[in-house]
Parts: structure tokens; C-alpha cells; sequence
């Protein structure tokens, strides 16, 4: 039987990660609060931020930034969008 849990990024229940996907205090409140369909969402929007940016994920910068991101991508706030991006839906 799989764990539920509201998840806060998509505003429902659905069903939750089996352990914590990142470390630390973090990584509990993700497994406590985000799905993983929410989690792949943040995956799919980390990607085109590593592809867009150029980013090194092993560069300590560039992994700050990301985690930055993470949070602000989950758990709300200014989401970085790469300059002149529009959503697949908005696009001619």
C-alpha cells in the first residue's frame, strides 16, 4: 500500500516518496510534504535550468542556486525562469 500525502506543490493528495529524495532537515520536510509527481515536476523544471543556464550541478554555486530553486519551486515563492521563457501552452 502506498503513503498519501497532501502535497503542497500540487494542492491535493497524492501519493508520497517511500524514503526522503534529498538529506537533512530539508529532505524530511520534502518526504512529509511533496508528492512525487510533484517532485517530478521540480525535476523537469530543474533540468531546463541546468540546460538554459549552463549550469555545473557539481559546481557549489550552481548547487546552491538549484536548492534555492527547489525550495522556492515546492513550497512557493519567484520561481527563475530563464529570459524570454514561455510555458509550452503560450507558445505560437
Amino acid at each position: 500500500m502506498s503513503r498519501t500525502v497532501f502535497c503542497h506543490k500540487l494542492g491535493r493528495e497524492a501519493e508520497g516518496f517511500d524514503f526522503a529524495p534529498w538529506p537533512g532537515p530539508l529532505g524530511q520536510r520534502i518526504y512529509a510534504e511533496i508528492s512525487k509527481e510533484g517532485w517530478q515536476r521540480w525535476l523537469n523544471h530543474q533540468t531546463m535550468l541546468i540546460n538554459e543556464y549552463r549550469l555545473n550541478p557539481l559546481d557549489p554555486k550552481a548547487r546552491k542556486m538549484l536548492t534555492e530553486e527547489m525550495q522556492k519551486f515546492l513550497f512557493g515563492g519567484d520561481v527563475k525562469q530563464p529570459e524570454g521563457y514561455r510555458p509550452p501552452d503560450q507558445q505560437d
